[in-house]
C-alpha cells in the first residue's frame, strides 16, 4: 500500500491564508543577519513565507509580521528589495514558470 506524503503548509505574513510551502516565497534571516529571499527554500537561518505577491509583501510591512517573525528591524531599504525580488518571482509564477 502507497503512503500518501502530506504536503507542508505554511502560513503567509501578509494575508495569512495557509498555503503549501512551494507556492510561498522563503524570506530568511540568515545566521550573519542578512536579510533576503531564499528561493531554494535551504539556506540557513531564521524563515518566514509570504505570498509572491507585492500586496501581501505591503501588508506584512504595515502589521510588522515580518519583523516579528525573523525577530529583528527590517530598514526601507531591505524592504525595497524585498519587493523587487517578490516582483520578480510574481512575475515569473504569471508567465506560468511554477509546475504547481
Amino acid at each position: 500500500m502507497q503512503k500518501l506524503k502530506k504536503k507542508p503548509i505554511r502560513t503567509c505574513l501578509g494575508c495569512g491564508e495557509p498555503r503549501e510551502k512551494k507556492s510561498l516565497v522563503r524570506i530568511v534571516r540568515t545566521p550573519d543577519g542578512e536579510i533576503l529571499v531564499d528561493p531554494t527554500g535551504k539556506k540557513s537561518g531564521r524563515g518566514a513565507y509570504i505570498c509572491p505577491k507585492s500586496e501581501c509583501l505591503g501588508k506584512a510591512r504595515k502589521k510588522r509580521s515580518l519583523e516579528r517573525s525573523l525577530e529583528c528591524e527590517i530598514p526601507g531599504e531591505i524592504y525595497e528589495r524585498l519587493s523587487l525580488d517578490i516582483a520578480a518571482v510574481e512575475s515569473q509564477s504569471e508567465e506560468g514558470g511554477g509546475n504547481g
